[in-house]
Order: structure tokens, then C-alpha cells, then sequence
């Protein structure tokens, strides 16, 4: 396989590199764009044209330099071992593929797919769609040998996007509709993938039935058949081994492949939980599941969401710390799929005495409530919050209290608190290093927070020995 004819470089060595506002030409998809998708769907040999690329819509050459633009990318393919099942894996290869061409970054999948071309990219000649396009279908080709025949559509109109936009989202529905039907008891393997670790080096997905990808877009029936047909690939089987701690979805197989994954750097996985040894994040993960301790509840925030959360967060904002690999307890990036499962979050509810993890939700963005509502139990559905709802923590407090929320029978009684206190006068912490544990919150004993070069001064420390008994209200 050969690029020699492309104005640009194309390789796995390209894969992670960032286009930051300043250094880019046209941006395509993303948040401020409302339709955009990426589709792949496996055809008969007949039905399409190998190597053909349509574009409907201005081509690269046509957009002005910092314009935005609709982007759909349909690839069609052909072939006599290919199944329905494979749509779905080959449809987060566009991701990888894109990010091969050197001037491209592609982030994201399914309707939130976001890319942008570098102008040095344009300034080297890459400028076509057809290009673009070609590269693509190579790919494809070299990379899935089982793909016999491939062509490329991509639409760029934002009138002319809105038919196939629909025709996605019916088939990304098609999709979860069957992956709901089934659970983490009903099978005997999991899958694992490290797709993303071109841009999150430590990050291993763990797919059950209970818990498709992060990303939302590979099912546990789509990791079978990738797993299946490429065993040595980026999608692989991993066997659960002994369950450890059924309640928080803790098994011997899956801790041993995610450290081994993730060269040593996260040893054990809680399946079913964001608050101890949480599953570890990505970058496109559809929404973060995040702890609100005013309130002992959790909120969750879509990346469509064009405000901020509860917390006074965004989504960026939060996905900044969230991503990258990393077991961050209190933030933790979850598929939308994950919240219709009876598996949620289950390991922290039972931690407050609650049943399922959409008994802690207390808040979430109106658009994602909007989009999960036939997943919520009719009961809890006007007893979660959104931003119409409460826009500081004062007023979440006072509506989850006037629509008793199951969360309000966790809450403690004030009371005095009996320690013993030590203070110094002009305590200072000196320069360096220096790491703190906040008992009582998340993994391994709670959040360790680190200060590193830095240099703190206060009048007084004072450290108090707490009683971490909870005095609970009882329900009513």
C-alpha cells in the first residue's frame, strides 16, 4: 500500500497529533454543529463502485479558512465474509484511519464525530475530499482484508446531510435496541479495546453486555465479531475469570488484561463503579457520570451540553480530567447505553443504601434527560433535576428535598463532631511534593491530592480526628 500520490504523509505515527484552534483551516462536525455523523454499512458486491468517492457539499477547496461545516462520511463495503455484526467495528476504525493522515485530527464517533484539517495540510496540496476519501478506502482495504470492495461518501450540505443523518441515527438505535436485551450473567467472555490509546495511553475498555465501549459505539455483539475476525487486533477476548465482588463487578481476568493493557498502570477495575477503582476513561466517551458531595448525589453531562453543569463545570472542562487513561474517582466517563442498564453505578448506590445507580442521579443536562428518559423508571423521572430546573447547588438542595429524592435519605444530621485538634500558628507547607488523602471518597482510600511545586502559606493548621461514623436520616 502506497501514499506516494497523496501531498501528504499517511501512518500510525500521526495518530494523537492535536490541531489547536490557531493552526487550523476548516473545522468539520463538533459541538457547534448540529448534524454530523459517520456510518459504515456492509453491502451487496453489486450495489457499489470500489475506490469511488461521491461528495455532496463544497469540497475542502471550496471552505473558507476558520469556517465550520456539517460532515457525514458513509463507507460502503463489500464482501463474502462480511456481516452486519462488523458494521459497528469498522465504523470506529474511521476514527484511527483519519487520525493516520498526517494535518487531520478526528475525535469522537457516531453523531458526535469532530475533525479538523491543519492549514499546513491545505497549504501541502491536501485539499479534496477525494483525497480524502481514497485514503480511506485503502485503508480499509489494507488494514480489513475481508473488505473486498469499498467506497466512500461524504456530505458536506446542511440541508443535503439531513436524510442520511436520519438514517444513521435509525441504525445506531437498531443496534442498542439488541444490545439491551442482553447481560453480564447471560454470557461467559468480555471483550477489551484500546482503540483510543493513541490519545489515552493507560485507558483499557472493558465491553460486557452491561457495558458497552465508552465511546457508545461497539456492543458486546460487535466486540465478539471484531474479536472473532481479527483476534490479534485492537478488539480482543478477555476472560472474566473468578468474580471477586459481584456488587462492584470486580473479576480476576479483567483486572490481569487491563494491567497488562495498560503497562502496568491500573491493576484492578471496578466494573460498576465511579467512585472506587472506576473503569478508566478515554477522550470520547459520550457523557461523564460525576459526584456532587454537596449533595451525596451524582449528575451526568452530555457532550452536546452547550452550558454548565451543576457543579459550575462544562464538559470540556470536566473531560480535561476526566480522559486520558486515568482511574479519576468522582469522574467518570460512561456510554449513554450504560444508563439503561440495571448495572450502573449499582456498587456506589448500595454504598448509600439504595438499589440502582439512577437512585443517586440528581441532576443531569435537559437535552441527555430528554434523550435517556425511556431508561429512567417512570418513578425517578421528575425527580431528577436539569438546568430548567436548578442553577446553583442551594436550589438543587431545595428541589430534591421538595420532590423527596431518594438521595435526601442519605444525607447526614448536623451534629457536632467530637476530634482532637492540633494547631500551629504560621504553619506553612513547604516547597515540593506534597500529597493529601481526603478520607471517605472513592478508591484506595479517597481522593490523594497532589501539590507540586508549590508554595502554601495559612496563619493556622489544624488537623481534626473525625468520627467517619454517618448518622443517617431513615427513610420515610
Amino acid at each position: 500500500m502506497s501514499f506516494s500520490d497523496m501531498p501528504v504523509d499517511v501512518g500510525p505515527v500521526y495518530e494523537g497529533e492535536r490541531i489547536r484552534s490557531k493552526q487550523m483551516y476548516v473545522e468539520l462536525g463538533g459541538p457547534k454543529i448540529e448534524h454530523h455523523f459517520e456510518l459504515v454499512k456492509v453491502r451487496e458486491p453489486g450495489d457499489i463502485e470500489d475506490g469511488k468517492v461521491n461528495l455532496v457539499g463544497p469540497d475542502l477547496s471550496d471552505m473558507e479558512e476558520g469556517s465550520r461545516h456539517p460532515i457525514g462520511i458513509l463507507v460502503e463495503c463489500a464482501g463474502e465474509e462480511l456481516e452486519e455484526d462488523l458494521e459497528a467495528v469498522f465504523e470506529r476504525r474511521v476514527h484511527e484511519f483519519c487520525n493516520f493522515i498526517n494535518g487531520v485530527m478526528h475525535l469522537n464517533q457516531r453523531y458526535t464525530n469532530w475533525l479538523r484539517v491543519s492549514k499546513k495540510a491545505i497549504e501541502k496540496g491536501f485539499n479534496s475530499f477525494e483525497q480524502f476519501g481514497t485514503i480511506l478506502i485503502r485503508l480499509f482495504k489494507a488494514e480489513l482484508p475481508i473488505i473486498e470492495k469499498c467506497q466512500v461518501s461524504f456530505y458536506t450540505d446542511k440541508d443535503a446531510i439531513e436524510e442520511p443523518y436520519e438514517m444513521a441515527m435509525s441504525t445506531y438505535e437498531k443496534r442498542d435496541e439488541r444490545a439491551r436485551g442482553l447481560h453480564d450473567s447471560d454470557v461467559d467472555m468480555f471483550y477489551g479495546c484500546v482503540l483510543c490509546q493513541s490519545f489515552a495511553p493507560t485507558h483499557v475498555c472493558t465491553i460486557t453486555p452491561d457495558r458497552t465501549s465508552l465511546c457508545g459505539s461497539i456492543n458486546w455483539f460487535d466486540a465478539r465479531a471484531a474479536a472473532k475476525v481479527d483476534p490479534k487486533g485492537p478488539i480482543y477476548a478477555v476472560e472474566p475469570g473468578e468474580c471477586l465482588n459481584e456488587l462492584a463487578g470486580e473479576y480476576t481476568g479483567v483486572n490481569e488484561v487491563t494491567k497488562k493493557r495498560s503497562l502496568g498502570e491500573v491493576d484492578k477495575v471496578y466494573l460498576y463503579s465511579g467512585m472506587e477503582w472506576p473503569h478508566t476513561s478515554c477522550g470520547c466517551f459520550e457523557a461523564i457520570d460525576f459526584y456532587i458531595p454537596e449533595v451525596n448525589g451524582h449528575g451526568i453531562i452530555d457532550r452536546n451540553a452547550d452550558h454548565k453543569a451543576i457543579n459550575g463545570l462544562a464538559f470540556s472542562t470536566m473531560a480535561n480530567q476526566t480522559g486520558g487513561g486515568k482511574q479519576m474517582p468522582g469522574f467518570n466517563g460512561i456510554s449513554l447505553q450504560y444508563i439503561s442498564s440495571p448495572k450502573f453505578q449499582q456498587y456506589d448506590a448500595a454504598q448509600d443504601g439504595l438499589e440502582h445507580g439512577l437512585e443517586q442521579t440528581v441532576w443531569m443536562n435537559s437535552g441527555l434527560k430528554e434523550r435517556v428518559k425511556e431508561f429512567i423508571p417512570e418513578e425517578l423521572r421528575d425527580l431528577i433535576a436539569t438546568e430548567k430546573d436548578a442553577s446553583d447547588m442551594e436550589e438543587l438542595k431545595a428541589f430534591l428535598e421538595e420532590k423527596n429524592h431518594p438521595i435526601v435519605s442519605t444525607w447526614e444530621e448536623e451534629e457536632e463532631e467530637e476530634y482532637e485538634e492540633y494547631e500551629e500558628e504560621g504553619a506553612m507547607i513547604p516547597m515540593g511534593t506534597q500529597q493529601m488523602t481526603v478520607p471517605g471518597v472513592g478508591g484506595g482510600g479517597g481522593f490523594r491530592i497532589i501539590l507540586k511545586n508549590c508554595k502554601v502559606h495559612a496563619e493556622s493548621l489544624i488537623i481534626k480526628r473525625i468520627d467517619t461514623k454517618k448518622k443517617r436520616r431513615k427513610k420515610k
